[in-house]
């Protein structure tokens, strides 16, 4: 992919991404008092509790982790994301979105699903719009002890629990769903409706298994060398990666060849190339 078709491809991403965490925000969460999680949900509350335009707050807020992101990550990603808050808060400031409906549990999914889709867009764009990821970065990096994760999930919670004190124990409950839509949202957009599963498969029949999967499942196999903890003898070991409706194939083919088979499987967040995405357009 050339550089030209790339920069646009991102600069589409961007720019729907921007358009959906917008429509997110005044389509559904602003009229309900509803907040979401991170830096976006920090800024909604400072404009709930100080009357100000969310529009300014989130560039404000932001700047500091942009900041972060140019030291640590490249001036190309911090360009790019600073574009992308900034097309964000013209958004908000300018564009006009219906108030879609007032039903609360329909404002917290269909509000976080929006915020969420427009994240990850970005996000597949090379940017953010949101820096709670950065600051987690820098947070675990200077701990040594927390995980991202785990920094992302306390920010939250304090996030949360600011909005109980502040807008109350119901918004601060919708916000919590509006989040939980948000995030399964990003994961959905940034690894797609397919869950890649890697499966090790060990066995002392693994030529006839790796035929299988290979002849008749039409999968890739790969063949590692190992050795067996008890005899020290030489073990080949299988391993392949298949979607979530492959993996009951793969478990009966080696089950019906070797009942007694050691099967190992493991969660990916992603695959690139090879077997396992060519194959879908055969």
């Amino acid at each position: 992919m050339s550089k030209r078709v790339r920069l646009s491809k991102d600069t589409l991403l961007i720019l729907g991404g921007i358009f959906c965490a917008a429509f997110g925000l005044k389509g559904f969460l602003l009229s309900s008092h509803f907040i979401d999680g991170g830096v976006t949900g920090v800024s909604m509350l400072l404009a709930k509790i100080f009357s100000t335009p969310l529009a300014i707050l989130i560039p404000v807020i932001n700047l500091p982790f942009i900041l972060v992101a140019l030291r640590q990550m490249g001036w190309r990603f911090a360009v790019k994301s600073a574009l992308a808050i900034a097309g964000l808060s013209l958004c908000l400031a300018f564009v006009k979105f219906p108030d879609v409906t007032p039903d609360k549990l329909l404002t917290a999914i269909f509000g976080g699903f929006f915020i969420g889709a427009g994240i990850g867009l970005t996000i597949r764009g090379g940017a953010v719009l949101d820096g709670t990821e950065i600051a987690a970065l820098l947070i675990s990096k200077a701990t040594h002890i927390l995980r991202v994760g785990d920094v992302i999930l306390f920010l939250n919670i304090v996030i949360f629990l600011f909005a109980a004190f502040f807008l109350g124990v119901e918004p601060a409950l919708y916000s919590v769903l509006t989040y939980l839509a948000a995030s399964r949202t990003i994961d959905f957009i940034l690894h797609g409706i397919e869950e890649f599963t890697g499966i090790t498969i060990i066995s002392l029949k693994n030529e006839a298994i790796r035929q299988a999967i290979v002849s008749e499942l039409k999968r890739s196999v790969t063949v590692y060398q190992g050795r067996r903890g008890s005899s020290n003898e030489e073990q080949d070991i299988l391993y392949c990666v298949v979607t979530r409706l492959e993996i009951a194939l793969i478990k009966n083919a080696a089950r019906e060849i070797d009942e007694n088979a050691f099967i190992m499987m493991h969660t990916l967040s992603d695959v690139e190339g090879g077997v396992v995405k060519k194959s879908r357009f055969h």
